[in-house]
């Protein structure tokens, strides 16, 4: 389900492109900034007073026809939170661009809108600035961009730069949440083919658990840097082996992992089937990433036990250098340093068009 060939390829941008057009056009330097756009940083960090700061991270606002507005305005909060949390700092504040088709129905806008309050309200998160309106050219998915703010201690936030060698590696839930838990609300009946009732169940139910802001919650509660968690990564585009390679290139650490201790579900296996392809490779947000202190880690997988959140320990940071050194399920080492892209735009589009049901 590969795009065209000299196609540019979907999703977000790969390093070399983010190197070639991002990081040189990043405006005034300015040395409140601790934390800037990176290649597997979610997010920034600002300082903005003695021993305070502020996380700020961005994303796309999107509209999925099949998931209609509801759930589409509930995916997008928790996909802009998830990013947020990951930062050790709570957010706070949501500023939102929304940019809709001429054609969308007033019901349809105001139903996404009303959903998303009621995240944000979940979420305990305040819409503070934005803007809407409808503008030619704009289609679905893709209808805006958000972006979230939250304050907290200097402390206490997160980032790559705090991985040291001999951290451990823990990962929640397993692989391809997302890919999985949208194919099953979009797709049902080309999974009925696979999968018995109790595991197309699961895959229904997986769309609940995307969002890793519970996740993070709880890793924080244990202790950060030296006291617990040093890093946190949710796995999103590119799946959890590209997390892992992101990680390993914005921490500039060695990280050696066990394939086949990622968990990889009935269900994820068989909805990643069904799309043609790789689990390890896609979409997964609700899927986090972790680095934690060697004597914090059996503290920190209990804690997500007590939480209901399914996490296992996979590898550990081994040195410097900026590569995921991946155990495959046969044995051999393979080092990674730029991950595959994700095959899942292509794929959802293809069964757009082609009237998957």
């Amino acid at each position: 389900m590969s795009e065209p060939s000299g196609a540019p390829a979907l999703g977000k941008i790969g390093r070399d492109a983010f190197d070639r057009w991002v990081a040189p056009h990043l405006g005034a330097a300015r040395s409140e900034v601790l934390v800037g756009p990176r290649i597997g940083y979610d997010g920034a960090i600002v300082r903005v007073g003695a021993g305070r700061v502020m996380a700020i991270t961005t994303d796309p606002l999107s509209l999925i026809p099949g998931l209609g507005p509801r759930d589409s305005a509930r995916l997008a909060c928790r996909l802009l939170a998830s990013d947020a949390w990951t930062s050790g700092i709570p957010p706070a504040f949501a500023s939102c661009s929304f940019h809709f088709p001429p054609d969308l129905p007033d019901a349809t806008i105001g139903a996404y809108l009303e959903a998303m309050h009621e995240e944000w309200r979940r979420l305990d998160v305040a819409v503070v600035a934005g803007h809407t309106g409808r503008y030619e050219g704009c289609g679905l998915t893709i209808v805006g961009a958000g972006t979230l703010i939250g304050l907290g201690d200097e402390g206490r936030y997160l980032s790559p730069a705090f991985v040291q060698t001999g951290d451990r590696i823990l990962v929640t839930k397993g692989c391809a949440i997302e890919a999985t838990a949208i194919a099953a609300r979009l797709f049902p009946r080309r999974l009925q083919a696979i999968l018995d009732e109790p595991a197309l169940a699961r895959a229904r139910g997986l769309f609940e658990q995307v969002s890793v802001v519970e996740d993070c919650r709880t890793l924080i509660h244990v202790g950060v840097r030296e006291r617990g968690v040093t890093c946190l990564h949710d796995a999103t585009e590119g799946g959890v082996l590209g997390g892992l390679i992101e990680l390993a290139h914005a921490s500039e650490k060695e990280l050696r992992v066990e394939k086949s201790k990622i968990p990889l579900a009935e269900e994820a296996r068989a909805a990643c089937e069904v799309f043609g392809i790789d689990p390890y490779w896609t979409l997964s947000e609700g899927t986090l990433l972790a680095t934690v202190r060697p004597a914090h880690a059996e503290a920190a997988l209990n804690s997500l036990k007590a939480s209901g959140i399914a996490a296992v320990e996979i590898g550990e940071v081994i040195g410097k250098g900026g590569k995921l050194w991946l155990t495959e399920l046969d044995g051999a080492v393979s080092p990674w340093s730029i991950p595959e892209s994700d095959p899942y735009w292509a794929a959802y589009g293809r069964a757009v068009r082609e009237g998957w049901n």
